[in-house]
């Protein structure tokens, strides 16, 4: 085991649960117990065939290709190959999906455009109760390494999981809390180091289980110093300008560390048509932010879960659902070289779910649920820029599908009740420009319909019409004040109103055998989204304007250089298309398939025609895959257009081209299977910058990347 996986980390204050230090142990004492043979730790399985069913888009489930919904998921070796550091970066590459790359430790993802709230990331169904969706330099706490399957569904999803779900989303599947009987012991374990980064990473998941009682356990651990870049980190455009004296870091992204270890506990009461169990899970994090450069983070997160079902209830109820979540998020930014506190996000939060599925009236089944939801939050400190506040809601919602000889319909309805509540510049540790306590009260309606038709066994047309509707955020609402780590001051306006759009989308897709591709359109039209974008103004740390008689000071003589960032409600209108396919070239000796993928999408502030900013350019990718026996070989090119219609202070962004390279080999030890893998990405080392990173000036991508990967299940 590579030293690297002894060391810890340290926080201040001492943080005392730190499974790094026990992973190795942990594996030791799995294979002398005999619950982990040691041919498991050097050893994988192949590919695995997974049921093409989605449970995200559908509560009823439903195949990939005959959801009504656009959806995609990762699982299996395809997870394997393209798990990042981060949530974001793992899923950049997906049809539809971009990221928000604020260094290699931060990055959301980004679906048709849309992020921050309106994208909501979920771990088991059940929200990812962080402060990712607050700034770009939050890190989701979420990791990919211990995640068993990944599913995106692209386009409006409010009426299952709230307004947070406008755009899409994103649920990682990990079976930290057991749905099935386990008769035996199972697991995996992954060991990775990378070049460019030097990362050093693993994750181990053991389950076992008597058919009545089932447990998990799992950790994981990373470790990143700074990342390597083909050229300068600030763009051509920021040097002509930059004084001559002036630092220019060159070959390395400075302050893009990470280290991150985290693990959980779980077991469930199993039985034929059901179960019921829970589990505790922790993570700790620390990494820097390509935007200060003396700026660290310091992140923990504890979360307990429970989670039931029961099936064939009664002749009238197919099956009862519940799950509830609750947690606890800390996060700190701190002076990196000092360790002195700057600010600290605190989140305390539950969010409990529950939904019957009645049986078959007819051709019609259905789902009705409750979900209930609940946020305590606060950010203190000189720097902290949102109130401390405490938000709820409560929500209704229905679904109901038919199916037909000639496909299915679908519709549902949800309303939701939300309350935010802020203290405001009241509260004894919060600065007077946060304003005076105020509360607010939305309700917010949904409704959706979709259909499915066949027109021959391979070819099918899906739509879906939506109207949404979603409340504010509490930093939509109440931001007023510097944020340290992005280097911007924000304002928000307490008045806004509801988020209210329409979106529809229709897609032709064929699958017949190894053939399959899919070609599809969609828009949405906002009557009033809140945008957050650049006044083209400067503050001072305590809120004061630039004075335009001497520039670079305020009034009072105040340094002015933090650059303003305010919310504004404004009409817009996204709109795109997605087209995917793939092909068999060859099926002698082995096989060849080529693919190919196109993804655009516009946005525009309607009322002025103004594109707004920090939208994902066109792509095109390609992709070309041999397998023979035991050896997987894959090459892929994808191709970022340039982007030139940008909105008011906002600059444009040069295309790229990224060439990545993969090369697997299976094999198998006694009863245990193996594969190596050697995954090459930007191979040309070109500089790239990602329009929708809001530091693409100062943060290129990573340069050329080899990781080397060993995984090994049992």
């Amino acid at each position: 085991m590579p030293e690297t996986f002894c060391r810890t980390i340290e926080f201040n204050p001492p943080i005392t649960f730190n499974p790094t230090i026990t992973f190795r142990r942990t594996i030791k004492s799995l294979i002398f117990s005999g619950l982990l043979p040691a041919s498991a730790v050097f050893a994988q399985t192949g590919a695995v065939a997974l049921k093409d069913v989605i449970i995200t888009g559908n509560p009823l489930g439903s195949g990939l290709f005959d959801l009504a919904t656009p959806a995609s998921q990762l699982s299996g070796s395809a997870l394997t190959y393209r798990r990042s550091s981060s949530l974001g970066e793992t899923l950049s590459n997906e049809i539809g999906v971009s990221s928000s790359y604020f260094g290699p430790n931060a990055s959301r993802p980004i679906i048709r455009g849309l992020d921050g709230d309106r994208i909501r990331i979920m771990q088991n169904g059940e929200q990812a109760m962080d402060a990712s969706s607050l700034s770009f330099d939050h890190s989701s706490t979420i990791d990919p390494l211990i995640a068993e399957r990944i599913e995106i569904v692209r386009g409006p999803a409010a009426l299952l999981y709230g307004g947070s779900a406008v755009g899409g989303v994103v649920n990682v599947i990990d079976n930290r809390i057991p749905t099935a009987p386990i008769n035996a012991p199972q697991g995996r374990v992954e060991l990775r180091a990378g070049s460019a980064d030097r990362e050093n990473s693993g994750s181990a998941v053991v389950e076992a289980g008597n058919g009545d009682f089932a447990v998990h356990a799992d950790m994981f651990q990373r470790r990143n110093d700074d990342v390597k870049i083909p050229g300068f980190a600030r763009s051509s455009r920021l040097r002509a300008n930059d004084a001559p004296a002036a630092e220019q870091p060159r070959g390395m992204l400075p302050n893009t560390f990470g280290r991150s270890e985290g693990g959980a506990l779980g077991g469930s009461m199993t039985w034929a048509n059901g179960y019921a169990g829970l589990s505790f899970a922790s993570m700790r994090s620390s990494y820097g932010t390509p935007a200060e450069a003396d700026v660290k983070i310091d992140m923990q997160k504890d979360t307990v879960g429970v989670a039931m079902e029961a099936r064939k209830v009664s002749p009238l109820i197919d099956s009862i659902r519940f799950r509830l979540g609750q947690s606890d998020y800390q996060h700190q930014e701190k002076v990196k070289e000092t360790g002195a506190v700057n600010t600290t996000f605190k989140s305390r939060g539950y969010e409990g779910r529950f939904d019957i599925q009645h049986a078959a009236i007819g051709r019609w089944r259905g789902s009705v649920g409750a979900q209930v939801t609940g946020l305590d939050f606060s950010a203190l400190g000189e720097e902290a820029f949102v109130p401390v506040t405490r938000s709820g809601s409560q929500a209704l919602f229905l679904f109901e599908e038919a199916s037909f000889d000639a496909g299915k319909l679908n519709f549902g309805l949800r309303t939701e009740r939300t309350k935010i509540r802020s203290q405001g510049g009241d509260d004894v540790n919060a600065p007077a420009r946060l304003g005076a306590a105020a509360t607010r009260n939305f309700t917010a309606n949904s409704a959706s319909l979709g259909a499915v038709i066949n027109l021959t066994p391979a070819l099918l047309v899906a739509g879906n019409l939506s109207k949404t509707e979603r409340a504010p955020t509490n930093y939509e609402l109440f931001s007023n004040g510097p944020h340290g780590a992005t280097g911007t001051y924000e304002t928000g306006d307490p008045n806004f109103s509801k988020e209210r759009s329409t979106s529809f989308d229709i897609a032709l897709r064929y699958r017949a055998g190894p053939i399959n591709w899919s070609f599809g359109v969609f828009q949405t039209r906002f009557s009033n989204y809140l945008l957050l974008t650049p006044s083209g103004r400067n503050r001072a740390a305590n809120g004061d304007l630039e004075d335009t008689t001497t520039p670079g000071l305020t009034a009072g003589g105040e340094p002015a250089d933090l650059p303003e960032y305010q919310y504004l409600q404004v009409p817009a209108r996204f709109r795109g298309l997605e087209a995917s396919g793939k092909w068999r070239a060859l099926e002698r000796g082995g096989t060849l398939d080529l693919e190919a993928r196109i993804d655009s999408v516009s946005a525009v502030q309607t009322d002025t025609d103004q594109p707004l900013p920090r939208i994902t350019p066109m792509r095109i990718g390609i992709g070309a895959i041999y397998q023979t026996g035991a050896w997987t070989a894959r090459a892929d090119l994808m191709h970022a257009f340039g982007q030139t219609r940008v909105a008011v202070n906002e600059t444009t962004s040069d295309g790229y081209s990224l060439v990545n390279a993969l090369l697997s080999y299976r094999f198998k030890l006694g009863s245990s299977n193996a594969q190596v893998y050697l995954r090459a990405n930007n191979l040309l080392n070109v500089e790239a910058r990602s329009h929708t990173s809001l530091l693409k000036e100062v943060a290129p991508l990573p340069g050329r990347n080899f990781m080397l990967g060993l995984q090994a299940s049992f």
